[in-house]
This record gives C-alpha cells, structure tokens and sequence, in this order.
C-alpha cells in the first residue's frame, strides 16, 4: 500500500488592500526576505512535505524575484499562474492545476501567504496529529479575549461567550479529493475548513501559536519582524 504524500499548497493572488503601499502584501520585505518567501522556506525546510505549489494570479509581476530570492530552493517549489479573484478559487484552481502530480488520498496543506511566522515545528505537530484523522483540520488559537458584538449604531449587542471558540489560522490540513470536493460543492466561504464543513464533516482544531498571525494592517508587520528574530 502507497502511504499518502504531504503537498503544500500557497494561495497568493491577493493584494491586500487593508495593508496599504504600492506591492502585494506577500511580497513585502521582512528581515530580508519577502513574506511569500519565508513561508515557501519553510516548507522546503520540512522533510514531510513531498512539494509545495504557490498560487499567483497570471498577472503576478513579482513571484520570479521572489523565487530569485533562493535559486537553491525551487526543485520542490512549483508556481502555478491560475490565480483567481477570491482565495477559494485561488485554492480550487490551484488544485486542479496539480492534479497530476497529487493523489485523492494525499494531503493538501493550504497556508496563507501572509502567515510568515509558521515554522517546521507547527507543521510536524499539525501533520502528527492529523495523520490518522478520517476528515483533517487546522492550526488555531483559543480565543482568549472577550468578545463583543455590535449593532447597527456600533455599541454593544451583546456579549459572546468564548468558551469553545477558536480563532482559525493556516496550514488547514485535508486530504486532496476531499477538499477539491468540498471547494466545489460549497457557497462562498473564507476557509478552507467551512467548506469541508459544508459537508457535514467536523475538521479537527490543533494548536497553533501567535507567532503564526496573519499580516493585515501596517503595524503587523513591526510585530512579524520580532517573532522571526525571535524576540518575542
């Protein structure tokens, strides 16, 4: 019996308008290299993973300095041009695009390219405990803040109760004819995990770590620079 192959998967088509400046957020430069490639860094540096894929739109005027930034690190590294307008038809397309080289039963492992801080230790613990798992699931945080609900005016509604509730990041982990499925079959959705949801399917929560935050307004990327100096 072939034993299944862990595949990375890099949807990084967006523009990230929230963050402001002239480039794409993913190609922002952070202690020397951009955020695109940190996280491409750190799936190379991961035995388990078998190949990364990296999804750009076809307009993408950027990925070849990118991928220049390491030239020893792209015999693992594919980069498909089959970006689209939301991060669900990103993934999907890019799915479709590496189906000759993926099996229904291998894992795809989708992480957002604005997530430098992941490292290979996250990756192992969330391939380790996910490895048997009959459906998959993803790195997230308990969520430890209270959280309020606004109304229409902006003051509160209500208070939300946070036991039980996580904030999700990336990688999310699922088996590839699984998620292309799922990624097929549902409504617009923001994760990779509410379409398996859509399913039926229960995806199992594993814990991440702050450092794995996604870069989305200015003052992220001071913080990104401390967690990958390792001073915080």
């Amino acid at each position: 019996m072939t034993l299944p192959r862990y595949f990375a998967l890099v949807p990084a088509a967006g523009v990230g308008a929230r963050i402001g400046g002239s480039i794409p957020k993913q190609y922002i430069s952070i202690v020397g290299k951009t955020m695109l490639r940190h996280v491409l860094d750190t799936f190379s540096d991961t035995a388990a993973i078998t190949h990364t894929f990296v999804v750009v739109s076809a307009e993408d005027g950027y990925i070849n300095e990118a991928m220049a930034e390491a030239p020893d690190n792209h015999s693992n590294i594919t980069v498909l041009r089959v970006g689209g307008p939301t991060r669900q038809l990103s993934v999907l397309n890019g799915l479709h695009a590496a189906r000759e080289w993926i099996a229904d039963d291998d894992w795809v492992l989708v992480h957002d390219a604005a997530r430098p801080g992941l490292n290979s230790g996250l990756v192992d613990r969330l391939i380790q405990t996910l490895k048997d798992d009959e459906v998959g699931g993803l790195l997230a945080m308990p969520v430890v803040d209270t959280l309020k609900r606004m109304d229409e005016s902006g003051h509160v509604q209500h208070t939300v109760a946070r036991e039980h509730l996580w904030a999700a990041q990336t990688p999310q982990m699922f088996r590839y004819g699984l998620l292309k499925k799922a990624l097929e079959r549902a409504a617009p959705v923001t994760d990779e995990a509410g379409a398996i949801e859509a399913l039926g399917l229960r995806p199992k929560l594993v814990t991440g770590h702050a450092c794995n935050f996604k870069v989305t307004l200015p003052e992220d990327v001071s913080l990104a620079e401390l967690y990958l100096k390792g001073l915080v």
